[in-house]
């Protein structure tokens, strides 16, 4: 077992979160996965049962549900000192575990490389995506958002260091750069590294994609 809880928020996440599932179980050992499912109304979680015989999957409703909430719950029930945030519409497609640990004994946390696929092409990096680029960053400051940049769709950390430092629960998007920026203010580092990658599938519903050509 690679010892790591993954968490996984749902809401209506049926056309992807199974290759999200896959992907973690052909990227880890057994790994623990919490699905947060936020009222969903699709099929999605019989998808997540069809995984039930693979590995240890929790599913926990949340009818409050704001993304930091969502986070900060989930991780009170991780059983494992490494956690993996993960987008319900991300498949991982790269990834060095052994390279993220050593990076946590320094950092706070580490995200990684996010591919945008629209309906099965990956498309320019444009606005967001440019932010995913091939050399690793320290406390990436965004010339974009005029901010530092943190994206938890793909993301690692250690779960003592969560449990102290939670998501803000009162934000309805955009936790991740509050949770980088006080951070950093803590005089703390974050990490990018590109040698870890998903595929962030094109959802109607993401915030991500706005202002997308």
């Amino acid at each position: 077992m690679d010892n790591i809880s993954i968490i996984i928020r749902n809401r209506d996440e049926a056309e992807h979160i199974g290759y999200a599932i896959q992907s973690c179980l052909d990227f880890f050992n057994k790994p623990e996965i919490i699905i947060m499912d936020n009222l969903s109304k699709d099929d999605s979680l019989e998808v997540v049962n069809l995984f039930s015989d693979r590995t240890n999957i929790r599913i926990e409703s949340i009818s409050n549900y704001t993304p930091g909430r969502s986070i900060n719950n989930a991780v009170k029930l991780c059983t494992n000192d490494t956690i993996l945030i993960l987008s319900a519409h991300c498949q991982i497609t790269r990834m060095n575990l052994e390279k993220i640990k050593k990076e946590l004994t320094t950092h706070k946390a580490v995200f990684g490389k996010q591919t945008p696929i629209y309906r099965g092409k990956k498309i320019g990096r444009r606005y967001i995506w440019s932010h995913f680029r091939n050399s690793t960053a320290v406390n990436m400051y965004s010339q974009i958002e005029h901010r530092y940049f943190f994206h938890n769709a793909f993301s690692f950390f250690d779960k003592k260091f969560l449990l102290d430092n939670p998501m803000p629960e009162s934000i309805p998007g955009k936790e991740d750069r509050f949770w980088a920026k006080d951070i950093v203010e803590k005089g703390m580092t974050y990490l990018y590294v590109p040698e870890i990658e998903v595929n962030h599938f094109f959802t109607n519903k993401g915030a991500t994609w706005h202002g997308i050509g």
